[in-house]
Parts: C-alpha cells; structure tokens; sequence
C-alpha cells in the first residue's frame, strides 16, 4: 500500500503553530514511506473564508519547506459531488430526510438536558417516507448512525478507543438549503483522495467516530489515525495567545530559521532517543507513529532560541543572509550589496556565533552595510563626543599603518591606550566601536576594523570627529 497523507487546513486566519508541526508531521511520514503529501484547503465555511489566509498558509508551508505533491485541492469546489455521496446513500438506504422544524429541534434540546441523554435528536424521522413530509420544511438529510453496540478505533497513538454507539447521533451531512456538511465533505475527500493515513490533532477524535459511520455506510476501507496531543503553554494549558507567538508567520518575524523551528517541533511530542538536533534528512529517515507521545508537550522558547542559535551557527552564510535580508530592510532601511556581503562573510563565525536570532545577526552586522556618516545611537554619541582626542589619534593611526588586520588595530589601540589612558583599552575600543558601527554592541572591532579597511575605517573616523 503506497501512503497517502493530507494537510486540509481551514482558510479562516494564520498557520497556527499546532497547524504547523501537524502538517509536518504528514509530510515526514509521507515521505519516510516514498508516498505522497496532498494539501486540501477546506473552505466550504465561505462566511469566514479569506484568501488572505489561504496564501499565508501556503507561504507558511514554502517557509517551512513543506513540499506538497500534485495541486491543492478546494473542498468548496467538489460540493457537487459530495452531495451525490449524500444522495447514493439516501439511495442505499444509509440516510434519510429529516423535516424536524426548528422549534421541534429546540424542544428535543430541552428534553435531552432535563433527562441526561448524550444526544438530543430523537431519530423521529428515521423510518418515515416522504408521505409523511410537512409542507413548508426543507428537510435536511441525516445519516443513519448504528443504534447499539460499541464502535472502536485502533489508534497508532492513543492506542483502543472505544464509544458506545448509543452516543453517536444520526448527524446531518446534507443541510436544508443543500449543502454537503463538514463531517461528510471530509470523508468523501479523503477517499477520494486516496488518504491512507490520517494524523491530526486528538482534539478530532471525536469527529473520528462519526466519520466512521459515513465510511462503514459506503463500504469504504478505513484509513489508519494518529492522533496527536496538544501543543502546551509553559502553564500546561493549551497553547494560546496568552502564551505568546501562535502562528508561523510569527515566528518567521521574530527571526527563526525554518529548520530550526522544523526541529523544534519534531521533539515536541515525538522522540529518538535523545537526539536534540535532527536534520531533515534524518527527519525523512527516522520518522515513525510509534514514538509520539500520548501527553501533550509544553512549549518552551528557551528551547527553540537555542536550536536556532545552533542553526545559525553551524549554517551557511548564504542561506542566513537570504533569510535575514527581510531584517536588514525593515529595521534599518538596507538592502544588502555585494560590498556588503562580503564584509559579513568575512565577519560571519563571530556574527554567527553571537546571534541567537536572525534579528540580532542583522542588527549587529549592519554596520558592514552602512555608508559614512552613520547615524549614532545615544550611548554611541556620548562616548564619541568624550572621546574626540582618542579619535583623532586613532585617525593618525589607521592613516598610516600600511598593513591592517586584527593585530595592527589592537596594537595601535593599545598603544594609544598606554600612552594615553594609563593602559586601559576599553578607554580606546569603546569611542573606536561607536565611531566605527554607530552603536556600543558589536563583534570584536578590532577585526570589525580589518574587515572594512584602513581607508574605511579614516572615513568613519572623520565623520565621527565633524
């Protein structure tokens, strides 16, 4: 059996974390199997449909490098054929018309409370024909759920799960003015689609049951579950707004890497071993249902701030400066040249190995990609207004030095420091580092110094001192 699996987000706002770490988990399993990862937008809800949320999902899942196979499937465009499902079962038997009027159905509602029934509808209409209808009510059609007995779902996650069918309901899965419901419109994709595998949130478990009604009326195999725990906040509740970022679209803004974020959300409810840092290709390889957990996982930033300070670290600097480049441009106006990317490159281990964050990689390395005069920072300008005289000798140094690097404008700092500020370089670096960045926080100038050259440096320098 090739594996199928399906992504079928709903188009109503941003690709929520938990949305996230569910679509990747399909794509891994899809992928571990040689099999295929379809992608259904369900959007049959057109009240709160948004195309804007349509794109943020698939921008999320190209930022996550989530390749889908084939075209992405609209459920509100098979409509028609998911009403044929709920005719062929009319047809077969399996389902009925219900002409309950509303008041009927509120005093159902009210019955079920007093009397502690786990469903309200009294199936009233399940063995009447259309002789009986009422004039004036458009029926809906329900289906015909099993009346005793216990339905069981074998589970790769949650294990044996059974419910008294006594609790199943004959559900609507064709509304009054026509149109197919949510529980049917899943299935019959699904099938359609060739789904073999189903992993999702657990909180669908329920759905799960009554969905299986609609499979076992149309005779259809049923395709295997994973259903996956909760994503929790650091409280161990679910995991809301209150707990911070909620969407992928969040992170991407706050500067994590895609893989980084991909890794953080493997081990957040499966495992192997105590494998902490896992590639993507290993991801593909080791990927199984057997190792999720039961119990939901807390979310921890820390966690994550730190396997995307590793990703930083260990990445090519390629690849972090096409995904630190939106940083550049939206916080200090630049869009990064050649000059600069070469400055950077030359800077990157200790850019790389400061940074925990795309933002601070690119607030910290802008200074390779400003041109004289900069704009100083408060604390920067104060130490560039007390530090005029140590400017000036600076100036006097870096214009005569005739080879540059790390060592030379340590050397010439020391020098100056020694002769001036009874040895202490720190009274020479620090009004170096404010007039050669435009800040008091940066990799070590005296290689930051190297690294944009002798004449750069003097025309820093100079601006700093008019």
């Amino acid at each position: 059996m090739s594996v199928v699996t399906r992504f079928p987000p709903s188009p109503t706002g941003f690709m929520h974390i938990g949305n996230a770490r569910t679509a990747l988990f399909n794509y891994l399993y899809a992928r571990r199997h040689g099999g295929k990862f379809l992608v259904r937008i369900e959007d049959t809800d057109r009240k709160r449909h948004s195309e804007e949320a349509v794109q943020a999902i698939i921008e999320g899942l190209d930022w996550m490098g989530l390749e889908h196979d084939g075209e992405i499937t609209s459920q509100f465009a098979r409509q028609d054929h998911h009403k044929e499902i709920a005719e062929e079962l009319l047809a077969k038997g399996q389902a009925y018309y219900c002409y309950c009027s509303p008041e009927e159905l509120e005093q159902m509602r009210e019955a079920a409370k007093e009397s502690g029934a786990k469903t309200f509808y009294d199936r009233r209409w399940r063995d009447k024909g259309p002789e009986d209808a009422p004039e004036g009510i458009a029926p809906v059609v329900r289906i015909k759920a099993p009346l005793d007995g216990v339905t069981t779902i074998k589970d790769h996650v949650q294990g044996e799960v059974s419910v008294p069918n006594d609790q199943l309901d004959d559900f609507i899965i064709l509304r009054s003015d026509g149109t197919p419901t949510y529980m049917l419109s899943v299935v019959v994709d699904d099938y359609d689609m060739g789904v073999t595998h189903i992993l999702r949130g657990d909180d669908h478990l329920n759905n799960t049951f009554r969905q299986k009604v609609i499979i076992d009326a149309m005779g259809w195999d049923l395709p295997e579950y994973a259903h996956l725990p909760m994503i929790l906040g650091q409280d161990g509740s679910k995991f809301s707004k209150r707990h911070g970022a909620q969407g992928v679209h969040d992170f991407r803004d706050m500067g994590y890497l895609p893989e980084a974020l991909c890794n953080y959300l493997l081990r957040l409810g499966w495992s192997h071993g105590d494998d902490e840092i896992i590639s993507r290709e290993q991801a593909i390889e080791w990927f199984d249902l057997e190792h999720i957990g039961k119990s939901g996982a807390k979310f921890d930033y820390a966690k994550l701030e730190n396997l995307n300070a590793h990703y930083i670290s260990e990445g090519d600097i390629n690849h972090i400066l096409e995904y630190a480049a939106p940083f550049y441009k939206s916080r200090h106006g630049i869009e990064l040249d050649d000059l600069a990317i070469e400055r950077i490159t030359k800077g990157q281990d200790e850019l790389k190995s400061r940074a925990k964050t795309l933002i601070q990689f690119a607030d910290e390395s802008v200074f390779y990609a400003k041109s004289s005069p900069l704009n100083f920072d408060e604390k920067a300008q104060s130490l560039i207004d007390d530090g005029q005289e140590v400017l000036k000798l600076l100036l006097e140094g870096f214009s005569s030095m005739s080879e540059i690097n790390s060592d030379s404008v340590k050397d010439l700092c020391q020098s100056i420091a020694d002769s001036h500020m009874d040895g202490k370089l720190g009274k020479v670096a620090m009004p170096l580092r404010a007039a050669i960045t435009g800040t008091t926080v940066s990799p070590s100038i005296f290689e930051a110094c190297a690294i944009l050259g002798a004449q750069e440096c003097c025309t820093r320098l100079n601006a700093a001192l008019k």
